[in-house]
């Protein structure tokens, strides 16, 4: 603002300062009645938070000492700086992104930028100050240098992911937030990007409609920014802050395509850096990397890797292979390697769990990285990057899934946060060939206890002074899963401190769960889901609607069921930007899931008009994949869908989907004996 000045008729005339060149796409204004907080970074850079009135002021606090600590190490970082003199950051009561990166004015949800002290988790602080990390590194990377065209898209969104775990991990080294790099995009880029017909990072372009389907987070966000730390590690961080530097001063206020980025990094490193990532982004899926000994000799061989039904691929990668072994070389580009190994030492891949490939052991090489796990001389991230290897590998029919109950038991003794993230989802994956089966169910659930007892014993449900915040997390995760296990006195604790607590003064750790738990064992439930949508409709804070909507819709109790289905397309009740989140919630429930199934078909075309217009429109057709789980819910999927496929925004959306459920179902027909038989010997 460069003056304001009163009118005769009472109005406000306000002059602006001329504003800089950029893309259309990223301006914006914000008007209405706001609360601010304000700070100056230490290059003077103005930073302010709003949000309305109905929120604490307490709640703005959190994000705005990031904002200004964040653009602070990106100017040192880049070595450019803050390319404006002010840096606003609003939360809006109703979003359907959780953030977009306007230029100066960057516009979040609520739960992407408040974090009010007395009802916010750990959980939530941390992720508002990675969105804060994320939507401030698009101010370099999109809106001082963007991309010539949306195939490009990556050039915004894959380095605005590696960025936002980059300055997170400087600004709170205690948060290990390279090994929640793993676990989150990682996680989320093998899964998906191991369906056949995935998308590559950077994908063609050449419709309006077509542009909305390339945000797939688990791909252009997650991958991309996988592959972009593979290429950090492999030229080293001095040289890549220094091609950065490079690329934002030659080409700042301009439009760029990769290989203006690759021509930079390689300036600076010395390697040819566009040899090595042009093949990764523009090929979908990812190797595996099958490690074999053979009379002295170590035997790897590549081939990509594949969770259910798929075309034959002869595809090869230059694989950064990152080996605790230098007699192995740095890279593998063709299909098989054989090198001489005397070593007895257990062999490591991808040692930082950054490149984009998984590795298949032999029995002979995978006994010595589970005796290695028995006897703790792997680190916490090598352990859980096995686990999760596993995972994939079951999924991926290489290994049986029965194998996954042996191993699990080795991790009895864990205690380790970002581990039990994955012992979690190895879990879940367990559920899936027990969901129609009762008696297995009952052993999975007893399992579950175990592994979890030693754990819950140590964290209890009481946080500590001064307890460290990865305690806090995974006692989040110890107490779901009990809870999932039935633990008489467990599920007893839960309920009375429901019965005996005011919501808001729940932990908010454990506050999902709690409520879940008194709404799954209810003996009026009618009376709690009343109680709790009261709550949900009166309370102001978004991190209590959450937790609302996650506890409410594990209800069994199919009149209620019925009644927050019905609540969906009831926007007084539910915004439309949270329609997604109790949708999949709802599915996830057993006794919902085929209800919520029905309503998704039943209410398409109100999905369509509330929903088309932005990047959500091909989340119910991915979700409704991910959690369906009969022959007869495919039969249906593939029936209502298919005639869908005329709308280009939807086609891999739908496709993938077909494929996700085919490999599960065959995956459960296969596994589903040998699974709960391990279950069975084990316990």
């Amino acid at each position: 603002v460069v003056s304001s000045e009163q009118q005769e008729d009472g109005s406000l005339l306000t002059h602006f300062d001329q504003t800089p060149r950029m893309s259309t796409y990223l301006v914006a204004f914000v008007a209405g009645n706001l609360q601010r907080v304000t700070a100056k970074t230490k290059g003077d850079v103005e930073v302010n938070v709003y949000a309305t009135p109905a929120q604490p002021a307490a709640s703005l606090d959190w994000a705005l000492e990031h904002a200004s600590k964040t653009i602070d190490f990106f100017d040192e970082y880049f070595g450019v700086p803050y390319p404006l003199p002010k840096s606003d950051h609003i939360a809006l009561p109703d979003f359907s992104s959780g953030a977009m990166e306007n230029w100066g004015l960057v516009t979040y949800r609520e739960t992407a930028l408040l974090a009010d002290p007395a009802t916010t988790s750990t959980s939530t602080r941390q992720y508002v100050a990675t969105v804060i990390a994320h939507e401030l590194s698009h101010q370099w990377f999109g809106n001082l240098v963007t991309m010539k065209w949306w195939n490009n898209l990556w050039l915004n969104e894959s380095f605005a992911t590696l960025m936002e775990y980059l300055a997170t991990d400087a600004l709170h080294p205690d948060w290990r937030q390279w090994d929640e790099f793993a676990n989150n995009e990682g996680v989320a880029a093998l899964r998906r990007d191991s369906i056949d017909g995935v998308q590559p990072v950077q994908t063609d372009v050449s419709s309006p409609a077509e542009i909305g389907a390339l945000f797939d987070g688990a791909i252009v966000y997650a991958k991309g920014g996988r592959l972009l730390r593979m290429m950090q590690l492999w030229i080293g961080d001095e040289a890549f802050r220094a091609g950065l530097k490079q690329y934002f001063t030659r080409f700042k206020y301009s439009n760029t395509d990769g290989n203006d980025l690759w021509s930079c990094l390689s300036e600076a490193s010395g390697k040819d850096v566009g040899a090595l990532m042009n093949t990764w982004i523009s090929q979908p899926g990812y190797p595996v990397v099958y490690t074999s000994l053979d009379d002295g000799e170590l035997v790897l061989r590549q081939e990509q890797f594949f969770v259910g039904p798929h075309q034959p691929s002869d595809r090869l990668w230059p694989i950064p292979l990152g080996v605790n072994s230098s007699s192995v070389p740095e890279i593998l580009s063709d299909r098989e390697w054989r090198v001489p190994l005397t070593s007895h030492e257990p062999l490591l891949l991808n040692q930082h769990n950054a490149a984009h490939f998984i590795t298949c052991h032999d029995d002979q090489l995978r006994s010595r990285i589970l005796q290695a796990v028995a006897e703790g001389t792997l680190t916490s991230s090598q352990r859980a990057q096995y686990l999760n290897e596993q995972l994939l590998l079951a999924r991926g029919g290489v290994i049986s899934s029965s194998v996954l109950v042996e191993t699990l038991s080795a991790f009895r003794e864990e205690n380790d946060q970002t581990v039990w993230e994955i012992i979690s989802l190895a879990i879940g994956e367990l559920k899936k060939f027990v969901a129609q089966d009762e008696a297995a169910e009952k052993l999975l659930r007893q399992f579950t206890g175990k592994l979890a007892r030693t754990q819950f014993e140590r964290l209890g449900w009481d946080k500590l002074d001064n307890e460290p915040e990865s305690d806090s997390k995974l006692r989040t995760t110890i107490v779901g899963c009990m809870l999932y296990s039935e633990d008489t006195a467990v599920v007893s604790t839960a309920r009375k401190l429901y019965q005996d607590t005011p919501l808001t003064k729940l932990s908010a750790d454990l506050r999902p769960l709690i409520i879940g738990t008194a709404v799954r064992y209810s003996d009026q439930p009618a009376v709690t889901v009343d109680q709790l949508i009261e709550a949900y409709q009166t309370t102001q804070s978004a991190d209590l609607r959450d937790d609302i909507a996650s506890g409410v819709t594990s209800t069994r109790d199919a009149k209620q069921l019925a009644r927050l289905i019905r609540l969906l397309t009831d926007t007084d009740v539910i915004r439309s930007q949270d329609v997604v989140h109790w949708f999949v919630d709802l599915l996830r429930n057993r006794y919902g899931r085929e209800a919520a199934w029905h309503w998704m078909r039943d209410e398409w075309s109100w999905i369509e008009q509330t929903f088309a217009s932005d990047k959500s429109h091909d989340y119910f057709p991915r979700y409704a994949a991910n959690l369906l789980m009969t022959r007869q819910q495919l039969a249906e999927y593939r029936d209502f869908f298919t005639p869908l496929r005329r709308d280009q925004s939807l086609v891999r959306a739908i496709d993938m989907g077909i494929l996700d459920l085919e490999g599960k179902l065959d995956l459960i027909d296969r596994e589903a004996t040998g699974v709960v038989t391990a279950l069975e010997k084990i316990l």
